[in-house]
Formats: structure tokens, sequence, C-alpha cells
């Protein structure tokens, strides 16, 4: 790595679009181009490679048809039935509503794999309930918030394909090895619901009775069903995990039309168009991001960052509570698409030179990033729901700080019990 005038440019670049908060696909592709002219390398030919890598990655594919699932999903209400069946099996217990709103978002996870859909799709439906009920309204939201990062931990997840992309990991063993850390994530939030539930006389809920929760159960049992059949196909070897977001995708239109039939032809189009812009815009960042790849490799820039940790320590467990507080860090501040494109690479090497399980490590790093979604100042979760529900910024901000120190908790009990996602991956796949 040399301060010579391209690299002064990427520098300079990049800490430009990160000020400026440009777009990061428009601000790594300007990037990029001008780093390219200025140490002669035909933009023309980087654009050729970056094509050949993009269209190579069959894994990629997955993304928009886990988009395309989440937007049906949403679309067509079956979130509604999800919360009935949450609804109906939590029973009489205080701040029950607030607990309802955990296990919507992680049964909903099981779908979609995001977290943005999972705030904007059952998220709405939770904060208007519990509001009506006579919860806070920064509470309902801050649950909403922070409820929603599990869904990009537990399978299936956008996130973790992306990084199984970037790292070589196994996709299989990145989806079941999120599944105990989201089960986890899910108990922190609901103690401290609990804990919070009582000390402010929240209402109770609803008595269990077995002939509700059966009738509940029967209406989203095919909803409830796309995780089994999701995850049974992937790891019983009968579908590759990009097939599974394909078999996902039409199982998530049959049950909508045929059998809630709550979404009709006009809206399963307007889902098509929305998923082919979300697409364009993914393809667009991934695309940028190989080739911003492509310059922080030629510079050396994830040796000069592993020297200067090693510099540190050597011991992984000290630098992986480094990682840790960079990152979050960097979530306060950065969207993760940028985190996961461009920071991750640069610890990748690292990481394996250090002999750190991916496994272990990508699972870590995507609940890391899941946090920084909803920390202040630009936690795009925070702005999600707010929007939605029009309560102030400040008020949710207040009640969600104590739920991030939840899932901090639980950060950091994965990183330093790797077991925790380990046993899963180490016992079915091995």
């Amino acid at each position: 790595m040399s301060l010579d005038l391209p690299f002064l440019i990427f520098i300079l670049g990049f800490a430009a679009i990160l000020i400026l908060r440009v777009p990061i696909a428009l601000g790594m592709l300007a990037t990029s181009v001008f780093y390219f002219l200025a140490a002669g390398i035909d933009p023309a030919l980087m654009a050729e490679k970056v094509l050949t890598n993009l269209f190579s990655a069959f894994i990629i594919i997955a993304v928009p048809l886990f988009v395309f699932t989440a937007k049906v999903m949403n679309t067509s209400k079956v979130s509604d039935m999800i919360y009935s069946f949450a609804h109906a099996m939590v029973g009489k217990v205080r701040g029950g509503l607030g607990h309802v709103n955990v296990i919507g978002s992680l049964i909903f996870s099981g779908m979609t794999g995001s977290a943005v859909a999972d705030a904007s799709g059952v998220g709405i439906l939770e904060v208007t309930q519990m509001r009506k009920h006579g919860y806070d309204a920064g509470f309902s939201c801050a649950v909403t918030v922070t409820s929603a990062t599990i869904g990009p931990v537990f399978p299936p997840s956008i996130p973790m394909i992306f990084y199984a992309m970037l790292s070589g990991a196994s996709i299989g063993a990145l989806f079941m090895g999120g599944m105990l850390p989201g089960l986890l994530m899910s108990a922190a939030l609901m103690v401290y619901i609990a804990y919070i539930s009582n000390k402010r006389k929240y209402p109770m809920g609803d008595p269990f009775i077995l002939r509700k929760f059966l009738h509940a159960t029967f209406i989203a049992l095919p909803a409830l069903l796309t995780p089994v059949i999701l995850l049974g196909g992937i790891y019983s070897g009968f579908v590759t995990p990009t097939e599974a977001g394909a078999l996902a995708a039409f199982y998530a239109i049959v049950i909508s039309m045929l059998v809630y039939r709550s979404l009709g032809a006009r809206q399963l189009w307007e889902v098509i168009v929305d998923t082919a812009k979300t697409t364009g815009v993914l393809s667009l960042i991934v695309g940028s991001a190989y080739a911003f790849s492509f310059i922080v490799a030629k510079e050396q820039i994830p040796q000069a960052v592993g020297e200067v940790m090693l510099g540190i320590t050597d011991n992984k467990y000290v630098l992986l509570l480094i990682i840790n507080i960079v990152f979050l860090i960097l979530g306060m501040f950065i969207d993760t698409s940028t985190i996961m494109l461009v920071f991750i690479p640069m610890v990748l090497p690292l990481v394996k030179a250090l002999g750190i399980d991916l496994t272990h490590f990508g699972v870590m790093i995507v609940l890391n990033m899941m946090i920084g979604l909803t920390t202040p100042p630009f936690g795009v979760l925070l702005f999600i729901v707010s929007g939605i529900t029009k309560v102030p910024l400040q008020e949710i901000i207040k009640d969600t700080l104590p739920l991030i120190g939840a899932l901090i908790i639980v950060l950091f009990l994965i990183t330093y019990i790797p077991e925790i996602v380990l046993f899963l991956p180490n016992t079915f796949l091995k």
C-alpha cells in the first residue's frame, strides 16, 4: 500500500461518499472509475470483469427471490395471520403484546430474511395493537425496531448470502448457525420486555384458550410451513439455497393467491415491478463493490489492516473484541451494505489467518450489523418505524437503547461461546 496519486484519489473519494452520504453504489462506482483512470486502467475492461463476476455468482440469484417473497408476504397480509397466531399462543402474561411482537418477528424472519421487511410489514400491525392496548408509543416502536433484527440472523438471511459470496463460507452452515442465536435474541428481548412491563404495569395479555389457539394455528398453518419447506428442502439436499429462494417465492404466490386469496393479479404485478427496482439497486451495489474490492486488494489494504491489528495483539479473542467494537461504531454512521461489501473483505484475511471459523464469524458479524440498523444517529430501522407510525424519533431512541443493550449481550455471548453458532452445523452437517 503506497500513497501514490491513484490511492490518494481512492481514499479521498471514499471519505467524500461517507461524509456527503452519497448513495453507496454511485459513490463506490465514481470513486473506482477515478482510481482506474489515475492508475491507467481501462474502465471498460474493469466493467467487463465486474459483470463477469456478478453473473457468475449463482448464489446471488437467491437475493431477489427472497426479496420477492418478503414483498408478497407483506402485500398479501400474511403477516396478519402470523400476528394472530403469535397472539393466541402467548397467553395471559403482563406485557403479552410485547412478547407477541418478538414471536411474530421470529416467525416472519423464517420467511423473508430481511429486517426492513419485518419492520415495514408486520411491524406496523404490532405497534398499532400495542398502542391500542395502552403501551407507550416509544416502547411499542422500540420493541418493533429491535425484534426486526432477528430476521437476518434466523434463516433464511439475505446478509448471510452476501457474506457467503464474499467469504466462501457454506450458506447452509450459516443458515443453520443462525438458528440458536436468533432464538437467544428473542429470549433476551422478551426478558427485558417482561421486566419493563411489570415495572410500568402494562396490561395483561389475553388468557390462553386452546380452541382459539388451534383456530389461529389452522389459519396460519400454510404461512408457518414456509420456513419448514424452505429449510427442509435445503438440509435434505432436495434444493440448493438459491433454488430454495425460488421455491419460497413460488410457495408465497400459491398461499397468497389460492389459499388466503389476499393477492390479486394487479398486486402481484406491482410486487414484481417493485422487486425488479430493488434488484436493480442491489445489482448496482454488488457490481460497484466488485470494482471496489479489486482496488482494495490491489492496494493491499487487507494486509495493512491485518498488520496494524496484529501489532496491537495476536490474541484472537482480543481481536474479536476489537472487531466487534469497530463494527458497532461503524454501524452507528454507515449503512450495512457498505460495511458488508467494503469493510468485511478488509478483515476476512485476518480472520482466516487466525483460524476463526468462517461460519461463526459470519453469524457474529451479521448480528453486529443488525444492531447497527437500530443505533442512532443513522439506524435505518429507527427511521422506518418512526416514519410509518409517526412517533418522534427521540421517543423511540430512548426506549430502544436498553433493548440494544440486550442484543449486545447476545452478540458477545456468541462471540466468545462459538458453540452457540456451531453446535447445529457441526451436529447435522458434518
